[in-house]
């Protein structure tokens, strides 16, 4: 009863966060603000220049002319706009720009991006697609129904959190959104290593643990690829960069879990498996993967900094050029 109780609380917690923006409107709708009307521009933004004494139209029309001259003939015009659009043919964009999905698969950071996400994502989901077995490995103290409630909730928080944190630092201080996948998967390799542990507390709040962290590298993966590639082609890039999710899911839980689950029965001469050596190597392997993930996080977060200082700071486009 007291589990179900738990659940409950949690789904209405959830229901609460997710319909807590209506109260925007509502109060625009009950306490509504008096609009100031500004005042009508009526001087001209760009001010007009006196014409010079003596100066009539034909010559201000000539002195234009003079100013900017015309190629001399044909040839000329033509070898301008060939050398104009072999400049444009070149040019490749840079970080922070729109790319093609071509230009940017030959980018080293657009695979330390999917990188990240792989290794952050694909450990995620390999704990919440093993819950159920995880807890009954442990014994009849576990609920399942629990744990899941629980990863579920906390998948919940750490999209909504992460979201809301990343957007306000790098607002702030121009942090780019990668360092929070980087410290969440630092906090999930320990989770890792909680879960080899034989209390089951420390189940619980592994769970609760690497369910934020899986939450925030979803989260903040989308508006990184965004900035860092552009919305021009960003359907095709974010879709690929979320490949991450199933292949991760394929290898680490199809694969790794499920293979060092059944030699552990096969051990125990049973079709199922008891105890904490069920996962311990699992969850060695995750804890390592995270590690890794951390490390290039944190890579990854030192190449971009320039990029988020110029699109949140004002910098100038030298910080662009030091990317190359």
């Amino acid at each position: 009863a007291l589990d179900k109780s738990i659940c409950y609380v949690f789904i209405a917690m959830m229901i609460t966060f997710m319909i807590a923006p209506l109260a925007i409107p509502v109060k625009m709708t009950v306490f509504p603000r008096g609009k100031k009307l500004g005042r009508s521009i009526t001087v001209p933004l760009l001010p007009k220049t006196s014409p010079v004494p003596g100066q009539t139209s034909e010559d201000e029309d000539r002195g234009t002319e003079e100013d900017y001259p015309e190629p001399d003939t044909d040839t000329d015009t033509l070898l301008a706009i060939g050398e104009s659009a072999v400049v444009k043919q070149k040019r490749r964009p840079r970080i922070g720009e729109d790319f093609k999905f071509k230009e940017a698969i030959i980018r080293a950071d657009f695979w330390l991006l999917w990188l990240v996400y792989f290794l952050g994502a694909g450990s995620g989901v390999t704990a919440l697609n093993n819950l159920a077995q995880i807890g009954s490995a442990r014994g009849n103290s576990i609920d399942t129904t629990l744990l899941v409630s629980l990863f579920s909730f906390c998948n919940f928080i750490g999209r909504l959190g992460g979201g809301a944190v990343s957007e306000y630092f790098v607002r702030s201080n121009s942090i780019p959104r990668t360092i929070w996948m980087s410290l969440t998967q630092a906090i999930m390799c320990i989770s890792f290593l909680l879960y080899t542990s034989t209390l089951s507390s420390n189940l619980y709040i592994a769970t609760a643990l690497i369910g934020i962290g899986f939450g925030v590298q979803y989260t903040t993966m989308i508006p990184a690829a965004s900035e860092l590639f552009g919305l021009k082609n960003f359907g095709v890039i974010y879709n690929f960069i979320l490949l991450g999710n199933p292949i991760g899911a394929f290898l680490f839980s199809g694969l790794l879990a499920g293979y060092i689950y059944d030699a552990e029965a096969v051990k125990q001469g049973a079709s199922t498996c008891l105890g904490s050596a069920c996962f311990r190597l699992t969850f060695l392997v995750l804890a390592a993967l995270s590690g890794v993930g951390t490390m290039l996080g944190l890579y990854l977060t030192l190449r971009i900094r320039p990029v988020y200082q110029m699109l949140y700071s004002g910098g100038s486009s030298h910080h662009m050029s030091s990317l190359h």
